[in-house]
């Protein structure tokens, strides 16, 4: 964890520097996004995402003729901006939902390109066994951004533990709550620090990635899951907008929707993380 955050802390300080040399009348140039012929710089969270672009640097990589640069992050913000400054050419993070609400919010120019994987969110619990044995008053710790958090909610509608206002979607809060049976209290967390909640909470909301990270089993430990079907949270690989072309990021593109990168997900990940190509 030390290694991730120095890592996050250098690439804050590197994403300023972009952003001051821009502010001078820097060029593309000064940006990693600005050498074609340099190694493709990945902004990614560590699990599974990085683990995945590991994969691919060791065993394919080579013969596609990429050099894969693997930058590891451990927030939902930082990998954006720094694709939009320059700092690195690309990023593996996240799925379109949050893109989408992170663009509106940011007025970032940044483009999704392939599907890779879904990473099913669910319930989990060090204290009960069941949804059901969520009690009246129940404390529940939720992802606090925007997307994730009305996924987080939504889960627990589709359940019926609560119902939710019309219209509600995809920014829905827990103040878009229309019924609450079981007055279920909830705790809103930066998502990283969620699985950490676990002690101090009746039950929490778990992203796939931090639960895969936490030792968590979606299949053996989860009380809920999200459902594969027709999810609309596969992660991507993105870019800034005008980099789509970059032959670097059309190679790294092609792997990643590779029959070996979907056995390499499927027999690392099992029922974890899934593949969505």
């Amino acid at each position: 964890m030390r290694k991730n955050l120095r890592t996050t802390t250098a690439f804050l300080a590197t994403g300023a520097l972009a952003l001051g040399l821009s502010a001078c009348g820097g060029s593309e140039s000064d940006s990693a996004g600005g050498d074609k012929d340099g190694p493709l710089t990945v902004a990614a969270s560590p699990t599974p995402h990085a683990v995945i672009l590991d994969y691919v640097k060791k065993n394919l990589a080579k013969d596609a003729g990429l050099d894969l640069d693997v930058k590891e992050f451990t927030d939902y913000v930082l990998p954006n901006t720094a694709t939009e400054d320059g700092s690195v050419d690309a990023n593996f993070f996240q799925h379109q939902p949050y893109l989408d609400d992170f663009q509106k919010k940011n007025g970032t120019h940044l483009k999704s390109l392939v599907p890779v994987h879904l990473e099913p969110l669910g319930l989990y619990s060090n204290k009960i066994k069941s949804a059901d044995d969520l009690k009246k008053g129940a404390t529940v710790a939720l992802p606090n951004d925007t997307t994730n958090e009305a996924r987080a909610l939504q889960l627990l509608a589709d359940e019926g533990i609560i119902e939710l206002k019309k219209g509600a979607g995809e920014s829905a809060t827990p103040k878009d709550i229309a019924k609450n049976p079981k007055d279920l209290q909830f705790k809103e967390l930066e998502a990283a620090q969620v699985p950490r909640s676990l002690d101090d909470v009746d039950a929490a909301i778990v992203n796939g990635n931090y639960a895969v990270e936490a030792d968590l089993s979606l299949k053996d430990d989860s009380l809920l899951l999200e459902k594969a079907e027709g999810n609309p949270y596969a992660n991507l690989l993105v870019v800034k907008e005008g980099e789509e072309n970059d032959p670097r990021v059309k190679k790294l593109a092609k792997l990643l929707n590779s029959p070996e990168v979907k056995k390499f997900i499927e027999d690392k990940f099992g029922d974890s993380v899934l593949p969505a190509f």
